[in-house]
């Protein structure tokens, strides 16, 4: 019975399958995409701006913790409410639907340099994650989905708010100083989950969503 009580404090019920949903959705979109355009004529969003930036092995960590960030911060945007749930679920549910749309009908694809001796978990990324799907980047929709989930919610400590913000924009410096990305590919995670989160929130798109799953809880 107490497991059952912290389960239910950690991710309440009505967020579990939504959220595993989501997740197998990110994947989808990622890997299926990649699977019918891999072939096709790809495209580079890289500018004169991109040059500029400096490439930085090491901070392929901040990019790797991103993973983690993600995780936490897409249960904290359930937790508060249903209403709160469905809005973020079905925001991110647009955006991953968009994404694989743009990764058809715009695929692009990025030249990566040399990794540098010593630098494995560089390497390591470079070798499981092909230089492809980048328009718009899904690390910066992801992570800026991380700071409007959480930046309206009342339990949610001021200092973390904070930090979620300053750690989302990390995550986009380092898809650029690591070659994952270049400046498009940013501005347009961003923009397009802010796009999504407004979108959610002004329409009923997350009622939609809610009835959605509570019907299939029936």
């Amino acid at each position: 019975m107490g497991l059952a009580r912290t389960a239910e404090k950690c991710i309440p019920s009505y967020g579990r399958r939504p959220l595993l949903a989501a997740l197998a959705l990110n994947c989808s979109v990622y890997f299926l995409s990649r699977l019918i355009a891999g072939s096709w004529p790809h495209h580079t969003m890289a500018s004169a701006w991109d040059g500029a930036v400096p490439f930085l092995p090491w901070t392929v960590g901040v990019y790797v913790a991103a993973y983690l960030f993600w995780a936490v911060n897409y249960v904290l945007a359930v937790r508060e409410s249903q209403e709160r749930a469905w809005r973020f679920l079905a925001a991110d549910g647009v955006g991953k639907l968009v994404c694989f749309a743009l990764f058809l009908l715009w695929p692009t694809a990025a030249v990566r340099p040399e990794v540098p001796e010593g630098s494995w978990l560089l390497g390591l990324i470079y070798a499981l994650d092909a230089p492809d799907n980048l328009f718009p980047s899904i690390h910066c929709f992801n992570s800026w989905m991380c700071w409007a989930g959480v930046r309206g919610r009342r339990a949610v400590p001021a200092w973390y708010k904070a930090f979620s913000l300053v750690f989302a924009l990390a995550i986009a410096v380092s898809t650029l100083t690591t070659r994952q990305h270049v400046l498009a590919d940013v501005l347009a995670g961003f923009a397009l989950a802010e796009c999504c989160w407004q979108l959610a929130g002004r329409t009923a798109l997350g009622r939609w969503y809610g009835r959605l799953w509570r019907g299939r809880d029936r």
